[in-house]
């Protein structure tokens, strides 16, 4: 494939963020006496064109996320197309209807928004069937999606829900249990909502010792969750700039 210079500068954009966001991370680890090595970055590559995710993968980024299922299988198979050898873990941290569970399986190594059993039932059918068909070699690994606030318009499960949801997917051979993910709400300052979510994470692995991922902390807020045990971060604005304004 040709590389225009438009291609080189734009790998360039990105490194320099790319340094930057590591640099965030690096630092809130030292200051909670943390080793950065734990914590993983997820690049959300939403709304941005598949060129973007080709470029990352050039500069060592392995964790490629999207919000929207109908994104993320689309720009999987671009990238595919762009970066044929490119080691990559495509994610899903967006909401997903039951109904694209199937097509998910086919293309995410995992999935952070499972908020529901019945969802959690629906990616295991998923899973079962892209095996079968040969789509998929292994196991789907979830996170699932706490409420801190319970508020059910913006999805997630409601903290005190948390451990029957947990138990719901580890009865699948299909799904694997990693942890919690969660998105501090807008009215909560962010340290006080990632305490919550970590007090939830330490009660899910006293039963479920396996489920270690603690997904919290974006681009404004990554300081603070590392300062309360996030083990992974989904970085997009800092990363990969503004996203443009939607058409009227």
């Amino acid at each position: 494939m040709t590389v225009t210079d438009g291609d080189e500068n734009r790998r360039a954009e990105l490194a320099a963020a790319l340094a930057g966001v590591r640099d965030r991370i690096a630092a809130a680890a030292r200051a909670a006496n943390r080793d950065p090595a734990g914590i993983r970055l997820l690049a959300v590559t939403k709304t941005r064109p598949a060129i973007d995710a080709a470029l990352l993968t050039d500069i060592g980024v392995v964790d490629l996320a999207e919000n929207r299922e109908q994104e993320g299988a689309a720009k999987a198979v671009e990238l595919a197309g762009l970066r044929p050898t490119a080691r990559v873990r495509w994610h899903l941290v967006g909401r997903l209807q039951r109904n694209k569970a199937r097509s998910l399986s086919r293309w995410a190594a995992e999935v952070q928004s499972v908020d529901s059993a019945r969802l959690a039932e629906a990616l295991a059918r998923g899973v079962a069937a892209a095996r079968a068909a040969g789509e998929r070699a292994g196991s789907l690994d979830v996170l699932i999606q706490a409420s801190i606030d319970g508020d059910p318009d913006r999805g997630g499960c409601p903290i005190a829900e948390l451990p029957g949801l947990a138990d719901r997917v580890v009865r699948s051979s299909d799904l694997r249990l990693r942890g919690l993910m969660a998105v501090a709400p807008l009215a909560m300052e962010p340290a006080a909502a990632f305490e919550l979510l970590a007090a939830a994470a330490d009660r899910l692995r006293r039963d479920h010792p396996g489920a270690t991922e603690l997904s919290s902390g974006m681009s404004g807020d990554l300081e603070q969750a590392i300062a309360h045990g996030s083990t992974c971060v989904r970085v997009g604005t800092a990363l990969l700039g503004e996203r443009p304004l939607a058409s009227p």
